[in-house]
């Protein structure tokens, strides 16, 4: 497979040495530091005490590097917006993209027959110009299961990988879902006939950690330590369960079933953390923003959801 991975950051760098180490024809697209580190050194991934240097074609030019089978997104869900006319680039007749992003992505309610079908995420792609560049019928859905970070550009850290679930958006099975899982021969990989619920099941953990994690400076056992902390998680979480029942993916855990699974994770700090610290841009719209709107859109009330995105959104104007 020919694939392009846009956005050589942790999750990107992880992704493409999975798919090189399977042998497939593996390109990046990328910019500044990042770029001059791929093309100077390759890409290093260290997984598991080991370090495998990947000697990949980079540019930051999409025309350049061509049409692709597959397009992998893997930078912030804020950022695709902008990367969107170089994906377009990357494409031919039947390319395939697949967004490996956190959050909620811009495609989640262009999908026939979904409860708010056709239903346009501001947030996320303001203007719906994403939507315009990348036509629904390429997408393929994505949620990742992995912990990485990038200590310097071009370096990427394996901390845990559990899996990547990919999925038609419509949960139809097709041919060119399993022959791209099948691309990346690990056991790692596994398709899903509900890839919307895997996305919205996934960020019922991240909504509330990620945040608070930047308010607090807490790592995740500190912060469900606390009693009044886990409360406001708990609280958060039922809003977001709410708003699930009414657009078709409820949540059949209780949020105390949640933050067991987070606590047996381990004492972890959150990607949003790292990313504070770093002085890197926040998840806010993909993690946050995005839930605000739609709940507004089905008229749930969320008003601690929308209290800690007003302090998520004040900490990173503010700053240190």
């Amino acid at each position: 497979m020919k694939a392009c991975i846009v956005g050589a950051g942790a999750i990107g760098g992880w992704i493409a040495g999975l798919l090189a180490d399977a042998g497939n024809d593996v390109c990046l697209l990328a910019r500044g530091e990042t770029l001059a580190a791929l093309n100077a050194s390759g890409l290093a991934v260290r997984r598991k005490g080991k370090e495998q240097v990947y000697r990949l074609r980079a540019s930051d030019d999409a025309v350049a590097l061509g049409p692709q089978d597959a397009v992998i997104i893997a930078v912030k869900g804020q950022s695709v917006p902008a990367i969107a006319p170089s994906v377009t680039a990357l494409c031919g007749k039947d390319t395939i993209v697949v967004p490996a992003v956190n959050g909620i992505p811009w495609w989640f309610f262009q999908v026939p027959g979904v409860p708010q079908s056709g239903f346009a995420l501001s947030s996320v792609d303001p203007g719906g110009e994403t939507g315009k560049a990348i036509a629904p019928e390429r997408v393929i859905g994505c949620v990742v299961h992995a912990s990485a970070w990038t200590p310097q550009p071009g370096i990427v850290e394996v901390n845990g990988e559990d899996k990547l679930i990919f999925g038609e958006p419509d949960g139809a099975k097709s041919a060119r879902l399993a022959d791209f899982a099948a691309a990346f021969a690990t056991p790692l990989t596994v398709t899903s006939g509900n890839i919307r619920r895997d996305i919205w099941l996934k960020l019922w953990g991240n909504m509330t950690m990620n945040p608070l994690s930047v308010l607090t400076g807490a790592t995740t056992l500190q912060m469900l330590s606390d009693p009044d902390v886990r409360e406001l998680v708990r609280s958060m979480m039922i809003e977001m369960q709410a708003v699930g029942t009414q657009i078709g993916l409820p949540i059949p855990l209780t949020a105390e079933d949640r933050m067991a699974i987070t606590r047996k994770l381990g004492d972890i700090k959150t990607s949003m953390l790292r990313d504070w610290e770093a002085r890197r841009e926040l998840e806010i719209a993909p993690i946050l923003g995005v839930l605000a709107e739609i709940a507004g859109r089905v008229q749930v009330p969320a008003p601690f959801l929308h209290a800690v995105l007003g302090l998520l959104r004040l900490r990173a104007e503010i700053g240190a």
